[in-house]
C-alpha cells in the first residue's frame, strides 16, 4: 500500500469540508423551514379561535353574577365552540404534517447530493480509466505478439522492446494524468504547451500495432513548429482516441489520416486537427450522440467499444478551451475536426 502524500491529505480535507458545510446548510435550512410552518400553523389556528369566539354571556338574556363567581358581562370572559375550532385544529394538523415530511424529504435529497456526485464522479472515473487504459493494453499485446514471433525466427528485437518501453511509459503517463485529474477541482486547466508533432506521431506509434492487426494503413502529415495550449500527455491520449476510433470503423485495406495545422483569426489562433478514415459515415441522427458518453455506433465486428472515446475526447478538448465535431461525413468516410489553441508565442 503507498503511503498517503500531501495531496490526498488535502483532498480528503476538502471532500470533509465539503460534507460539513453542506450538512450546516441543510440543518439550518430544516430548522428555518420547520419555524416557518409551525408559526404559521400556530398563527392560524390562533385566528381562528379568535374569530369563532364570542364573550361569554352573549347567548344569554339575563345578567349580573353566577354562581362560582363568573361574570356573566365580563368581557375578559370567552367562549370557544369546540365543534368549530376542532376541525381546523385536525386540518391544520394533517397539512403541518404534510409539509413537515415535504421538507424531510427534500432535505433528505439535498443531504445525499454530495455522496450521489461522489458516487458518479468515482463511477467515471472507473470507466475513463478502464477506457483510457485498453488501447496501451491492446497495444502491448499486440507488440509481445510481434516480439514472440521475431524471437521465433530468430530476429532482432531490440526496437521491439524499446516500443514495449514506449507503452509502458504511455500508460504510466496517461494514470498520472488521470489520477492528477481525479484529485483536482473544476476549474480553469493549468495551462501547458506541447508539440502537436510529437503526440500525433506518438499516437501514431501506439496505435500502429492496433491499426496493423485490422490491415489498415496510418498516415501522419504534421507541420513541425505547431504549438498547442495543451498538455503533451493529453494531447496525445486526444489523438490516440480519434485515431482508435478511425482504425474500428476504416474497411480492411484502407488507410486513416491524421493531419494538422494552425487555424482561426489572428486575435484567437486554434491548430486544427484531422482524422479522417474510410468508414461507412455517421447518420445525422447520431452525429451529437455519439459524443455522449456510452453511446456506440453500429459494431465493425472488430474491438468492442463502450462508447466512451469520443465522450471523453470532448471533455478534454473542452476544458482546455478547444471543440470536436464531426466535419464531414458521408458513405465515403467521416473526417473528425478537434480544434485546440494555440500557444502563445
Amino acid at each position: 500500500m503507498r503511503p498517503a502524500t500531501g495531496d490526498d491529505v488535502v483532498s480528503g480535507s476538502a471532500d470533509r469540508d465539503r460534507v460539513r458545510r453542506s450538512a450546516r446548510q441543510i440543518g439550518v435550512w430544516t430548522g428555518v423551514a420547520s419555524a416557518i410552518v409551525i408559526a404559521t400553523g400556530v398563527g392560524i389556528l390562533i385566528a381562528v379561535i379568535l374569530a369563532t369566539s364570542r364573550p361569554q354571556g352573549d347567548d344569554r338574556i339575563t345578567a349580573g353574577p353566577r354562581p362560582g363567581g363568573f361574570d356573566i358581562g365580563n368581557p375578559d370572559h370567552v367562549v370557544v365552540d369546540v365543534d368549530r375550532v376542532l376541525p381546523w385544529v385536525v386540518v391544520l394538523g394533517i397539512a403541518g404534517v404534510a409539509l413537515l415530511g415535504l421538507i424531510a424529504w427534500f432535505t433528505a435529497r439535498r443531504a445525499v447530493a454530495p455522496l450521489e456526485v461522489a458516487l458518479q464522479a468515482q463511477r467515471d472515473f472507473v470507466a475513463d480509466a478502464s477506457h483510457e487504459l485498453r488501447t496501451p493494453l491492446t497495444a502491448l499485446s499486440s507488440r509481445v505478439q510481434i516480439l514472440q514471433r521475431r524471437v521465433a525466427r530468430g530476429e532482432d528485437i531490440g526496437d521491439a522492446l524499446d516500443r514495449l518501453r514506449g507503452d509502458a511509459a504511455a500508460m504510466d503517463d496517461i494514470l498520472t494524468e488521470l489520477l492528477l485529474a481525479a484529485q483536482a477541482d473544476q476549474g480553469p486547466a493549468p495551462a501547458a504547451v506541447s508539440d502537436a508533432a510529437g503526440a500525433v506521431h506518438g499516437a501514431v506509434d501506439l496505435i500502429r500495432p492496433i491499426a496493423e492487426g485490422a490491415d489498415v494503413t496510418l498516415q501522419a502529415a504534421v507541420p513541425a513548429g505547431l504549438s498547442v495550449a495543451v498538455p503533451a500527455v493529453t494531447l496525445t491520449r486526444l489523438c490516440t482516441a480519434l485515431l482508435d476510433n478511425a482504425v474500428q470503423h476504416a474497411p480492411t485495406g484502407s488507410s486513416v489520416v491524421i493531419s494538422a495545422r494552425a487555424g482561426g483569426s489572428a486575435a484567437r489562433g486554434f491548430a486544427e486537427l484531422r482524422v479522417a478514415d474510410r468508414g461507412p459515415g455517421v447518420g445525422a441522427e447520431d452525429q451529437e450522440r455519439i459524443f455522449t458518453r456510452f453511446a456506440r455506433g453500429p459494431e465493425t465486428g472488430r474491438r468492442r467499444g463502450f462508447g466512451l472515446g469520443l465522450a471523453l475526447v470532448r471533455d478534454m478538448a473542452t476544458r482546455y478551451g478547444g471543440s470536436v465535431s464531426i466535419e464531414e461525413t458521408s458513405e465515403a468516410g467521416t473526417t473528425f475536426l478537434l480544434r485546440l489553441p494555440l500557444a502563445l508565442s
